[in-house]
């Protein structure tokens, strides 16, 4: 399967989607940040000093993936028509699981935009509470469902 980001002569450009049919497309994207059980009782306390971690991480992930084509170079500006992020604290783990929906209706998916819903959320929460563990793991980033276009639908296993 060859590599669709990069042209003939190997070169990186941005794909044309021009001749791709108008879809509804959806991609959900999960990962977590795991932490020490002391720092995960200060954020399901809301104890954390600079607000609401959780809270502050959905509008950081909303945001994120509004802003995906200004950080992934060959993105598309896409009309994103809904962004969902949704953030569980998961005392097992120790720390927060987030899972990102994206919607839209165009010519190109957006796993992109739900990755970096959940990337900029992750990221956000770590910025939250570095000052108590700065050892905090941000793992498990995949796409866990993409649906539309023509390559179908796409469910992790």
């Amino acid at each position: 399967m060859a590599l669709t980001h990069f042209d003939a002569k190997g070169d990186a450009h941005m794909v044309d989607v021009s001749d791709k049919a108008v879809t509804d497309r959806v991609a959900i994207a999960a990962g977590y940040v795991k932490m020490a059980v002391e720092t995960f009782e200060i954020v399901s306390e809301g104890r954390a000093k600079k607000g609401d971690v959780l809270g502050i991480a959905r509008l950081a992930g909303i945001m994120g993936a509004k802003k995906t084509p200004d950080l992934i170079p060959l993105c598309h500006p896409l009309p994103v028509t809904k962004v969902a992020v949704e953030l569980t604290l998961d005392p097992d783990l120790p720390g927060v699981r987030i899972e990102a929906t994206v919607k839209t209706t165009g010519q190109t998916g957006v796993e992109m935009e739900a990755l970096t819903a959940v990337s900029t959320a992750a990221l956000t929460v770590y910025d939250m509470v570095k000052a108590v563990d700065k050892g905090m793991d941000i793992g498990g980033i995949r796409v866990l469902l993409k649906d539309g276009g023509k390559s179908g639908r796409y469910e992790a296993t």
